[in-house]
């Protein structure tokens, strides 16, 4: 998975958030932490909030925190809140014309469709409290 994606900034978040779920986080230090933007950071964990994953508060004593138990968020959970998949659909602009082209397309777009929903059942089996390490004080 790429260092930089929206699923990895908010694995890694998270999976922090799991060590002390009632500890509120800026954005700005979870963007420090990840070392990207905390424009960012309001992004991605914004999807996660509208999922009921998270939630925010506003002003001095704000920031981000776990709307749920870490045992009950699931990293399908995370990763459908994101509206983002990891697999490649194939699809194309335009419909081909050619009927061979559009036979494999639809059998292409099957065999993504069957990885795609082993991906996210694979996933849904397990949570963030299950990945959330050892606190290393950055986050």
């Amino acid at each position: 998975m790429k260092r930089n994606s929206r699923l990895s900034l908010a694995l890694h978040t998270l999976g922090h958030m799991a060590v002390n779920p009632r500890k509120m986080r800026t954005s700005a230090e979870i963007a420090e932490h990840a070392g990207t933007n905390p424009v960012v950071v309001r992004r991605v964990l914004g999807k996660l909030r509208q999922a009921g994953l998270l939630i925010s508060e506003k002003g001095h004593a704000g920031g981000w925190q776990l709307a749920r138990e870490p045992q009950e968020i699931t990293l399908a959970d995370i990763y459908l809140a994101l509206d983002e998949s990891l697999i490649a659909t194939g699809r194309t602009e335009e419909p081909s014309r050619c009927s061979v082209e559009h036979a494999l397309h639809q059998k292409v777009a099957s065999v993504m469709a069957d990885i795609e929903k082993s991906l996210i059942e694979r996933l849904a089996s397990t949570t963030i409290a299950e990945v959330g390490g050892a606190e290393s004080g950055h986050l």
